[in-house]
């Protein structure tokens, strides 16, 4: 009977192997180039946050939650951030806190710019679509291979893990705000003079902020997953209590630092997912009418069709 052993085994690990090898050894200026701006900006955060007084950071967190969520999320925070110091993993959780900031850093510069190159070109997106796909797909510790490989162990190799595997979120969905727009409110823009940078930056990226901000809200709890899984390869953090309390079996250590990071998760989930609310349609779309009108008396504007016609009417 023909079974599977029979077939011809192909050495694709032996391969990959020595590709990764081979990309270590010769492409390693490169990395160090990649390295260096993560290592500066996240060396920053966690110094300018170890630096901050605990009541100080607080009060002005719960001010910040209050400004851009509601009371009630406000109240929320102060009490998360009070309990986790209570929990004696201050400092630890401000060097999660510190790992996640310089990741969303990260993700915007790289994640919204490729958004908008993918919603602007369908051969561009599909061709970042399947990339993206696998990306998403991948098990979190696949990327502690290749991360370790190429950039050593620590914790500025866990934050290059953790920005490659939260930014697809805010590159989709970038790109998927933008495609969203009305078609009749773009064929406005245009016909009332806009060029294409105006068109992006006054008309498209204001109706997107929405989904943006929603995709900004997955790349926060992808990294936060994230924070957690790269203290196998010396990161550090709350990851690194959890994974020393298994490693002890010391149960207790482990359940104060997955209590730590389900509250600190939990808190900036909230903040993030009711930026990204659409509460503020109404006024973005009349400060949009503005922006087109002005256009329309500063420009040299086309002669307007029904169809902008029909999306002056609708804004």
């Amino acid at each position: 009977m023909f079974k599977a052993d029979d077939l011809a085994i192909f050495p694709i690990d032996s391969w990959i192997q020595q590709g990764v090898s081979w990309v270590a050894l010769n492409l390693r200026p490169l990395f160090l180039a990649i390295k260096w701006p993560v290592e500066g900006l996240l060396s920053l955060n966690d110094a300018v946050l170890h630096a901050i007084p605990f009541p100080v950071f607080v009060v002005g967190f719960t001010l910040l939650a209050w400004r851009l969520a509601t009371p009630g999320i406000a109240a929320f925070s102060a009490i998360s951030l009070v309990v986790v110091a209570m929990l004696g993993v201050w400092n630890e959780a401000m060097t999660t806190l510190s790992l996640i900031s310089t990741a969303i850093v990260f993700c915007a510069v790289i994640g919204i710019p490729m958004g908008i190159w993918c919603a602007s070109s369908d051969r561009v997106w599909n061709v970042v679509r399947p990339i993206l796909d696998i990306m998403q797909t991948t098990p979190s510790f696949v990327y502690l291979v290749p991360v370790v490989m190429l950039f050593g162990v620590g914790t500025v190799p866990g934050e290059v893990a953790v920005v490659t595997a939260a930014a697809p979120p805010l590159i989709r969905f970038t790109n998927l705000g933008i495609r969203m727009v009305e078609h009749e409110i773009v064929e406005a823009g245009l016909a009332f003079g806009a060029d294409k940078r105006q068109l992006l930056f006054e008309i498209q990226l204001p109706l997107a902020i929405p989904t943006i901000l929603g995709g900004l809200n997955q790349t926060v709890l992808t990294a936060m997953v994230l924070s957690v899984v790269v203290a196998m390869i010396g990161a550090e953090g709350l990851g690194l209590v959890v994974l020393q309390g298994l490693g002890r079996l010391d149960v207790g250590r482990a359940a104060v630092g997955g209590i730590a990071i389900v509250l600190l998760a939990m808190v900036l989930d909230r903040v993030t997912q009711k930026l990204a609310e659409p509460k503020r349609g109404g006024a973005t779309r009349i400060s949009l009418l503005a922006t087109v009108m002005r256009l329309f008396k500063g420009g040299r504007p086309e002669e307007p069709t029904a169809t902008a016609i029909t999306a002056k009417q609708a804004l």
